[in-house]
């Protein structure tokens, strides 16, 4: 019995060294040398202050920027707290809030369709990215807010369209962090006195 006792508090042991300390400092060690920017958050430092990450969406409201997908985690893009309503497609809620969400986006811009990603949350609440239909449906409030012509935003917007992964994986998307960013380098908001 006190073998038995003594082997399974050295077996417990070792694999505590092992499992719990030699192998995840090896795999962050890889992690570091081969992925340092994905390991580390993919974040997006400005002027020497990190202002967000590739990977996660913020929000953005004021009408000259584009406008990330809905977000249900937490109080909004909430990393801490992410997550959908889990909502099935006959859910009331769900129905409400998207015909609300569509009005809203009519009334912005009544001659063209409502891409769905615009009404709809994903599945974490913190995609990052939008449909390319998604931008182009917010190309002339953008563009108005920013006095620019569509064709120079057009043209951005297609800049930052990333395609398929490996070619056939998932949708063509555009990443709103990325874009508002480039957005305000080369078109910054002017200001005007009388708004």
């Amino acid at each position: 019995m006190k073998k038995n006792l003594i082997t399974s508090i050295l077996m417990t042991v070792v694999t505590i060294i092992l499992l719990g300390l030699i192998y995840p400092l090896i795999v962050t060690g890889f992690a570091q040398v081969l992925f340092h920017d994905k390991a580390n958050g993919q974040l997006i430092p400005k002027d020497g202050a990190i202002i967000g990450s590739r990977i996660i969406a913020q929000p953005f409201i004021a009408p000259g920027y584009f406008h990330p997908r809905a977000s249900n985690a937490g109080n909004g893009y909430d990393a801490t707290n992410s997550g959908g309503t889990n909502y099935g497609p006959t859910n009331q809620k769900l129905i409400d809030r998207v015909k609300q969400d569509t009005a809203a986006a009519q009334a912005e811009n009544p001659s063209k369709p409502v891409p769905i990603d615009m009404v709809t949350t994903s599945a974490s609440g913190l995609d990052p990215h939008i449909t390319p239909s998604n931008a182009a449906f917010q190309l002339a409030r953008v563009a108005h807010e920013r006095g620019i012509p569509e064709e120079k935003l057009q043209a951005l917007v297609a800049e930052h369209t990333e395609g398929r992964q490996l070619g056939f994986l998932g949708e063509p998307r555009v990443n709103v962090l990325e874009l508002n960013l480039d957005l305000d380098r080369l078109y910054p908001v002017q200001k005007n006195p009388s708004r």
